[in-house]
């Protein structure tokens, strides 16, 4: 006969993991509020605090919004913040240029274009609190025409840089004019199947021992916070979400660029 049991659970354990529980959390209530921050906050976590490769880093990242962007669908899908046509258009081409970053990541230094890329965020951040500034509560949003590309674009840089889906793709849909609720669900539920290719195609190129036990208390943080972030994109009014994306937008780019310029 087999016996099987499963390891003990013990203080220590518990006490290894709460960092990351709360990192988690945070990190996801803001990414389902405004569709942006998980990846960049989780990520220079891993990176800047505890010295991991960004390979490495970015493979944990991806495994962890694995299960924290199924749960994030979920609860905007149970909202009704996910616009269907705007899904099918983006997420195909997110898919394609995850593996793609994901690919270059493992396997030269894709960091060279990332100052760039960050400097542009923080312009489309501060165009984005401008437009916040003019807009009228009832003012009309208007269907986004650049999709596809941009969907591409976005893939690439979250997989090459350990996060950018959210920045990249959220903000410049808004800019184009889509409302902004809609536009947050939407592009955290196409996240999902971004994640999961990138995941794949980190195991494929590095193996599982790309993966950190971190993951794991972020993964239960993030969870705990799926559903919190999905209602507050559905009770927040278009122009202060329109304001806070702005605000989380330069932040976390300025902080970026610092990161990547020092």
């Amino acid at each position: 006969m087999f016996s099987f049991s499963l390891p003990e659970l013990t203080f220590a354990h518990l006490q290894a993991l709460a960092p990351f529980i709360g990192v988690g959390f945070v990190a996801q209530v803001v990414d389902g509020a405004l569709g942006m921050a998980f990846g960049v906050i989780t990520n220079t976590l891993l990176v800047s605090v505890i010295g991991i490769a960004p390979a490495r880093a970015s493979a944990s990242v991806h495994l962890v919004e694995t299960f924290t962007t199924a749960a994030s669908a979920v609860s905007h899908i149970a909202q009704r913040n996910v616009d269907w046509r705007l899904f099918a258009r983006l997420v195909l081409p997110g898919m394609l240029g995850g593996i793609v970053g994901a690919y270059l990541l493992a396997n030269i230094d894709g960091s060279v274009a990332r100052p760039f890329v960050m400097a542009y965020l923080v312009g489309i951040g501060i165009y984005l609190l401008w437009r916040a500034w003019r807009m009228d509560h009832g003012a009309e949003h208007k269907p986004a025409k650049v999709i596809a590309p941009l969907g591409l674009v976005g893939g690439f840089l979250d997989a090459a840089g350990g996060g950018g889906w959210g920045p990249v793709v959220t903000s410049n849909l808004l800019v184009q004019g889509t409302e902004p609720r809609r536009t947050i669900g939407t592009v955290n539920t196409a996240e999902f199947f971004l994640t999961s290719t990138i995941s794949l195609t980190f195991i494929a190129t590095l193996g599982l021992q790309a993966f950190t036990i971190a993951a794991v208390g972020l993964i239960i943080g993030g969870l705990l916070a799926a559903p919190i972030g999905a209602l507050l994109v559905r009770r927040i009014p278009a122009k202060r979400l329109l304001t806070m994306v702005g605000i989380v937008l330069v932040a976390t780019s300025v902080f970026s660029l610092w990161k990547a310029l020092a």
